[in-house]
Formats: C-alpha cells, structure tokens, sequence
C-alpha cells in the first residue's frame, strides 16, 4: 500500500491510518458535540463501543476502501446517535421507545429483593457497590438506583430529595430486612 518492503508498509499504514483515524473521529465528535461518547443510554454505551471497533478496522486497513468504509461508518452510526438524541428530546414516544426505565433495588435500608429478581441483579453484586460508595451500613442508604446505562446509584446520608426519584420504577415486591448485625 505504501512501501515495497512489507515490514515498512505494516509500520506506515499503522502510523498513517490510526492517526487519520483518530483525526476522524475527532473531527465527527467535534461536529456532532460532546454527548457522542456519553453513557447516559444503553444506545450510547453500544454506539462507544462500536466507534472504537470502527475505529481499530479503519487502523488496520490494507486498502483505501477498507480505510474509508469504517471510516464512514463511524459518521453514520455517531449520526444515528445524534439523530435518536435530538429524537428523545423532542418525543416522548421515541423517549419510551428507546429508554430504559430506572429501577429502585433498596429504598431507606431495605433491599427490594423483588426488584433484584426482575433486574437479574444479585445481592452480592448491590452490597459489592454499596461497599465501593463507603456504605458502613444499611441504615445509611436513603436509595440504590439501577440506572438506564447499567450503573448502579447509591444513594447515602441524611435525606434524600424525593425529585431525585422521579421516573425511578418501584418494584416494591418482594422487599427484604437489611442483614442483622452481627455482635
């Protein structure tokens, strides 16, 4: 593609295509704004993954058109983005289509083992979290949130403003006293 000698021609498509690669993607992200690489949907998060699957074919082309396709690729699928973004907003019938719910799995101590069930979310796996937020104990959470990207938000302290539930689905079945403490 560049050199005669192969091991050149590996080394200057590497450098040439990943830069102007890179340079793409760069310049498509500065035209379509800053949430191209948000995590705020599940669409998002694919999107991002995708972007830097696009990105490393476009690296690795041996061919122009193996290069321009991903390339042209990634402008599509961030466009799709924009597009569903813009959509969301002005919707609320795209927003349902597309958005997930966040679903409440603990509410003042109180694990909702209801909800764990429906969201396929193990207890291990919420004290895990609670124990990276510095959760010293259950009485001290005032909620934990699945959120629509997958992150789980705890929610700590004294009181908890009851805006920062709004939209939050309750699945209040199912709910199961904090573990007694031990001593």
């Amino acid at each position: 593609m560049f050199a005669e000698y192969a091991p050149f021609d590996v080394l200057l498509r590497a450098l040439l295509l990943s830069t102007l690669a890179m340079f793409w993607v760069i310049f498509v992200v500065r035209c379509i704004g800053l949430r191209a690489f948000s995590k705020m949907t599940s669409f998002d998060f694919v999107a991002t993954v995708a972007v830097g699957s696009l990105l490393a074919g476009a690296s690795q082309a041996t061919e122009w058109g193996e290069f321009f396709q991903p390339a042209l690729a990634i402008s599509v699928l961030l466009g799709v983005q924009y597009v569903i973004a813009r959509a969301r907003k002005a919707s609320d019938l795209v927003e349902h289509s597309v958005q997930n719910t966040p679903v409440l799995l603990m509410r003042d101590g109180v694990i909702l083992d209801g909800a764990l069930e429906a969201t396929r979310v193990s207890q291990g796996d919420l004290i895990a979290k609670l124990r990276e937020a510095n959760v010293l104990d259950f009485s001290e959470v005032r909620a934990v949130v699945l959120e629509t990207t997958g992150d789980l938000s705890v929610l700590h302290g004294e009181a908890l403003s009851p805006h920062l539930l709004d939209g939050v689905q309750r699945r209040d079945d199912g709910a199961v006293a904090p573990p007694a403490k031990p001593g």
